[in-house]
C-alpha cells in the first residue's frame, strides 16, 4: 500500500510538472482538443446518418449505440492521457535512448508512461460524458444506487483493459524490430469495439469475445445499465479480463526490459 500511495503522489508531480510546460502553449492546448471534440462530433453525426436509413440495428436504436460509443470514449480516457507514450516506444528501444528508463530506482513502465501526458484525451471525455448524459436521458435510464455504484467498477475494467492490450501490443517491439502494424491493429479492433458484438457474425463474436476480448471493452459492460435485469456473467468479467490482460501486459514489459540489449552501438 506504501509502494502505491508513492507512486500516485510521484505521478501527481511528475504530470503536475508537464502539465505545466504544456500550458505554455494554451493555444495548442485548444486547438488538440477542438480537434478532438470534433472528431467525436463527426463520429457520432456518421452514426446518425447511417440509423437515419436504418431505424436498428441488429435491434439496437440510435439512443443506445450512442450510449456504447460514449462509454467507450469514457473508458480511453486514461489510455489517450496517460500511456500516449508506448506510440512512441518502439522509436526508443529502436534508437537505444530507452536505456535512460533503466537508471531511476522506479518501475520502467510507470517512469516511460509518465513521461508524456495527452492532454486533448480531456476533450474525449467531454464528448463521452455528454454523450452518455444526453443518451441516458432519451433512453430513460434509471441511475439506481446500485448502478451508480457499478458503473465506476466497469468502467476500470474497460480501461484497464484496453491499456493492457495496448502495452502488450506496443512492448512487442523488444522482439520484433517494428511493432507497429501490431499497436494499430489492436487500436483498429478498439474502434469496432464501440459496435454492439451482435451486428458480427459467429466467428467475429467468438474472436472478440474469448481471444482478442474488445467485447468486455465497451458492449457487454455498458449493456448493462441498458437492462432491468441484474448484471449477468459478460458484466463481471469485464473488470476480471482487464485486470488480467493489464497485469499480464505488466509482466510482458518487465520481461522485454529483460531481454533488451540496447542497440549495440
Amino acid at each position: 500500500m506504501n509502494r502505491f500511495v508513492f507512486y500516485c503522489r510521484l505521478y501527481a508531480k511528475l504530470v503536475s510538472q508537464y502539465v505545466k510546460t504544456r500550458m505554455q502553449y494554451r493555444f495548442d492546448f485548444f486547438v488538440s482538443n477542438l480537434t478532438m471534440i470534433l472528431g467525436n462530433v463527426v463520429g457520432v453525426a456518421s452514426l446518425w446518418i447511417m440509423m437515419s436509413n436504418f431505424p436498428r440495428l441488429a435491434g439496437w436504436k440510435f439512443e443506445e449505440l450512442l450510449f456504447f460509443y460514449s462509454f467507450s470514449l469514457i473508458a480511453q480516457t486514461p489510455l489517450q492521457i496517460c500511456f500516449d507514450h508506448i506510440w512512441q516506444l518502439r522509436g526508443d528501444v529502436n534508437q537505444g535512448t530507452f536505456i535512460r528508463y533503466y537508471f531511476k530506482p522506479i518501475h520502467s513502465l510507470f517512469y516511460y508512461l509518465s513521461d508524456m501526458v495527452d492532454l486533448k484525451g480531456f476533450g474525449g471525455l467531454l464528448c463521452g460524458i455528454v454523450g452518455l448524459v444526453w443518451s441516458s436521458h432519451a433512453l430513460g435510464i434509471a441511475w439506481t444506487p446500485a448502478r451508480i455504484l457499478l458503473f465506476p467498477f466497469l468502467l476500470t475494467g474497460s480501461a484497464t483493459l484496453i491499456a493492457g492490450l495496448m502495452v502488450m501490443a506496443a512492448s512487442g517491439c523488444f522482439w520484433v524490430k517494428d511493432s507497429y502494424s501490431i499497436l494499430a491493429f489492436i487500436s483498429n479492433f478498439r474502434e469496432q469495439s464501440q459496435y454492439p458484438m451482435d451486428i458480427y457474425n459467429a466467428a467475429f463474436k467468438f474472436i472478440f469475445t474469448w481471444i482478442l476480448p474488445m467485447g468486455f471493452f465497451a458492449f457487454y459492460p455498458a449493456q448493462y445499465f441498458l437492462r432491468d435485469t441484474p448484471p449477468d456473467w459478460t458484466a463481471w468479467a469485464s473488470p476480471a479480463f482487464g485486470f488480467v490482460f493489464f497485469f499480464l501486459a505488466v509482466k510482458m514489459w518487465e520481461k522485454g526490459t529483460r531481454v533488451w540489449g540496447g542497440t549495440g552501438s
